[in-house]
């Protein structure tokens, strides 16, 4: 899609202030931190900001200037850069990069989610299943796994000639790597019905988590074999939150240009089994998922799930080290816990964002956390994320990040010197 010459110059010009942005000397102090925190070698607490639905709000599409549809989406990619260095006291790194991914198409699994959509604009949909029975799990088939080289060649040719000499332009293949299984299965299912499956037909989950299981080794496998996997170990998001910087990967026998699982990051996550027992997740889901996580190098669990009860089975996953802390955790029994062992990454409550914002309910919620994180020499990450709505207050998150920084201040001191 060609971008026209009006647009060329808006684009060149944001990318040249991201550039100088990424210069700053900040930004290589914030990502020595995270080499130490992601190495478990340094207390200090960090925090990011990943605003998600807000950004409809803090960041509308109609503020772009940008006439072509494709430019547009350039230059929202580019201001939501320079707005987080502006507005949030947050540790997030901004490179002087654009990364290009590779063309990469799946045949998909089979079958698609069927949805009942809500009345209401960005209401909540109910599920319409399309696994129905047993003998319903035979439509499913694995996927198929291709690469367009042509397509990838060019836009890398356009985004070269576009930001090539502003920016470091790199092609790459898969960087995020995160299994969702129950996700994926519910979607098909229904959430209610597989409540029921664990009790009513236990069988019929066991042979979707084992064909999903097998799904997604293929899938692996032929990323591998096709030489369509990225080092990670940079600024690449991580499991729920966090990122990918760290001098333990890729292995020290590592091809710089054919990257191997065990040179990667990787997490998985089952929040569809929040209320279940431990007993019945471990049999469920985790046993599936440990045996995906194997072949990384590092890996995370866990997103908006409860997972104080089931910490144990989590620290018997394959090379965990980035564990995900919702606001539904008790988070001193988790930080006894977790200690310095494992990253200790928190999901604050994104519902302080909505209502009457109190700054000092706020101030003593991160103060808890900190406090019990501080007490047990945790490596602690703040990740305020979730957050689907500020209620037309964009300024709620300044105001957040700021407080979220005092606080580390006033429990941690000042940030060491890297």
């Amino acid at each position: 899609m060609k971008i026209v010459s009006a647009d060329r110059k808006i684009l060149r010009a944001l990318a040249k202030r991201v550039a100088e942005i990424a210069d700053d000397a900040a930004m290589e102090r914030r990502r020595r931190m995270w080499f130490e925190h992601n190495a478990l070698r340094s207390a200090y607490p960090l925090m990011l900001v990943f605003p998600e639905g807000s950004w409809e709000e803090l960041l509308p599409r109609s503020f772009c200037t940008c006439s072509g549809e494709k430019a547009r989406s350039l230059e929202w990619g580019l201001r939501a850069k320079i707005y987080g260095y502006e507005h949030f006291q947050d540790d997030m790194v901004v490179e002087k990069e654009w990364i290009v991914g590779k063309c990469i198409r799946s045949t998909g699994w089979g079958l698609e989610p069927r949805r009942i959509p809500s009345t209401q604009a960005r209401g909540a949909w109910h599920f319409d299943p399309v696994i129905r029975e047993p003998s319903d799990l035979k439509k499913l088939h694995y996927p198929e796994i291709s690469y367009d080289a042509e397509s990838t060649l060019r836009e890398l040719g356009d985004m070269q000639a576009l930001f090539g000499d502003i920016l470091t332009v790199t092609c790459k293949g898969v960087q995020h790597i995160s299994y969702h299984l129950m996700n994926q299965y519910t979607a098909l299912r229904g959430l209610e019905e597989v409540m029921i499956d664990m009790y009513a037909e236990p069988q019929m989950l066991h042979d979707a988590m084992a064909f999903f299981e097998e799904g997604h080794r293929r899938v692996l496998r032929q990323y591998v074999e096709q030489n369509l996997l990225s080092f990670n170990n940079d600024i690449t998001y991580h499991n729920s939150g966090g990122n990918g910087y760290t001098d333990e990967l890729p292995l020290p026998d590592a091809d710089p240009q054919h990257a191997r699982p065990c040179d990667l990051w990787a997490s998985a996550e089952a929040q569809e089994m929040a209320q279940v027992s431990p007993a019945h997740h471990a049999e469920f889901i985790l046993s599936y998922e440990k045996r995906l996580l194997a072949p990384f190098g590092l890996t995370g669990y866990g997103c908006c799930e409860d997972l104080t009860r089931k910490l144990d089975d989590v620290f018997t996953i394959p090379h965990i080290r980035r564990i995900s802390i919702s606001p539904w955790s008790a988070a001193a029994v988790c930080a006894g816990k977790l200690k310095d062992h494992y990253i200790f990454s928190w999901k604050p409550n994104p519902a302080h964002l909505v209502g009457r914002f109190h700054a000092d309910s706020i101030r003593a919620y991160i103060g808890h956390t900190v406090e019990v994180a501080q007490a047990n020499n945790c490596v602690l990450e703040m990740i305020l994320k979730d957050t689907h709505t500020c209620e037309q207050h964009p300024e709620r998150f300044d105001e957040w990040t700021q407080i979220g920084r005092e606080v580390i201040r006033g429990c941690a001191g000042a940030a060491p010197a890297m």
